[in-house]
């Protein structure tokens, strides 16, 4: 970097920053399509999990969650790590255990086996997604960010779309254990673009927005802080309950519940990803807009929550007529809580943004577990008092769908807390 004439470092020009931003972002998405894809994709294998090891829902909901678990448990740890060593190395650390995670998993041959490797998996990539946030938060202003975050989450969603029909298409040729050999491979060439394309750390941060909060060491005042408490209920079930739902138990819905075969399940979880992803699209264009208007994440949250919650009850009232088009729609309007993670990132100093978005994330991740296997267990518990399984599953999204009636009621009574 050249020097001006008062002997400070010249600034980059625009085109090479934004060459830079597109390249980073690119590698880091790269990374987040596949942890997405290692997310989502058990709704997917279900079918073959239970006809090769004998799994009951109980048994799925725990495999499945099982990633989510060893997800939350990285998160604290990881915040630290990401506001003290920076994003690019803190991910690059974890991926490599992501790639030996994945090639333990395609060897396993019990449950407790899959299920340890599933947990390491969920380690591995537990900073796919902080850790771009992070780099986003020290490199972009709040619109900027806006937009990378909804684009980040609609590489998710591309990345689930891949774990429906294309893993169903690949199914015969690889076999599930193939499939995770194969995303091994994968994710050793997305920490070869992280390395060729994303900064080092060690750039330069701006300064801190004098708008923010102070930046005290640890986690007591994140999680103390009244915006954090406002908004961790509904973190916790509704966003913690549509990742639940689009990574598991929307497969088992349309098979039991709606009647379908698993290719044509698998067709509809197509649906529903490919929806969430125009969703994301459509927020990461209209949502910096929408601030410039001076439209509020917490209005659009408030506005928002009731058609999702809505629809959530259609279903259960329905049945086996709730097929893929209404899981889409439910769960892309789930999707405007997602506009709380830029928010809350905003509300505190840049040199803390790991650790509230980390803990953010531990909040969500932590409810896809509780509801991913609270669902599995409420329907085995059902079934084992003489419930068949359709009236089981139905009863046990009643029940999710009370408790994320509560958290929204939780959002709207401190209302007066704001990022």
């Amino acid at each position: 970097m050249s020097l001006s004439a008062s002997g400070a470092p010249t600034p980059p020009p625009l085109m090479t920053v934004a060459r830079t931003a597109v390249a980073m972002f690119f590698a880091f998405a790269f990374a987040y399509f596949l942890s997405a894809l290692l997310r989502a994709v058990t709704a997917t294998l279900a079918p073959a999990f239970s006809s090769e090891l004998g799994l009951s829902s109980g048994d799925l909901g725990l495999l499945a969650g099982a990633y989510f678990l060893g997800f939350s448990l990285t998160q604290l740890p990881l915040g630290q790590a990401l506001d003290r060593f920076g994003p690019r190395r803190v991910l690059l650390v974890l991926l490599s255990v992501a790639v030996l995670a994945c090639a333990a998993f395609a060897v396993a041959k019990t449950l407790a086996g899959l299920w340890l490797a599933r947990a390491l998996i969920g380690v591995g990539v537990s900073a796919c997604l902080m850790a771009p946030l992070t780099a986003y938060r020290h490199r972009f202003g709040e619109l900027a960010q806006l937009r990378a975050n909804s684009w980040m989450l609609m590489t998710g969603s591309l990345g689930m779309l891949a774990s429906t029909l294309p893993v169903q298409w690949l199914l015969p040729m690889l076999g599930w254990r193939g499939l995770f050999w194969w995303v091994a491979g994968l994710l050793l060439a997305a920490m070869a673009l992280i390395v060729w394309l994303v900064p080092r750390d060690e750039v330069a941060r701006p300064a801190a927005p004098p708008h923010t909060a102070p930046a005290p060491p640890g986690y007591a005042a994140i999680f103390r802080h009244p915006y954090f408490v406002r908004l961790a209920p509904l973190a916790f079930v509704l966003y913690g309950g549509l990742v639940a739902v689009q990574s598991l138990w929307a497969g088992p819905w349309l098979t039991v519940v709606a009647g379908l075969t698993p290719g044509e399940a698998a067709q509809g979880l197509f649906l529903i990803n490919l929806a969430m992803l125009f969703a994301f699209f459509t927020w990461g264009i209209v949502m910096p807009l929408l601030r410039r208007r001076g439209v509020t994440v917490n209005g659009l949250i408030a506005l928002g929550v009731p058609l999702p919650l809505g629809l959530l009850a259609l279903a259960v009232a329905i049945g086996p007529s709730a097929g893929a088009v209404l899981w889409a729609l439910w769960c892309v309007s789930c999707t405007v809580v997602s506009l709380s993670q830029p928010a809350l990132a905003q509300a505190f100093a840049q040199e803390l943004a790991g650790r509230a978005l980390s803990a953010f994330n531990l909040v969500i991740f932590a409810g896809v577990f509780c509801v991913q296997w609270g669902i599995g267990l409420a329907i085995d518990g059902l079934v084992s008092r003489g419930w068949n399984q359709s009236d089981a599953t139905r009863a046990a999204f009643a029940l999710f769908a009370l408790c994320a009636a509560a958290s929204y009621g939780w959002f709207l009574l401190r209302r007066g807390e704001r990022g």
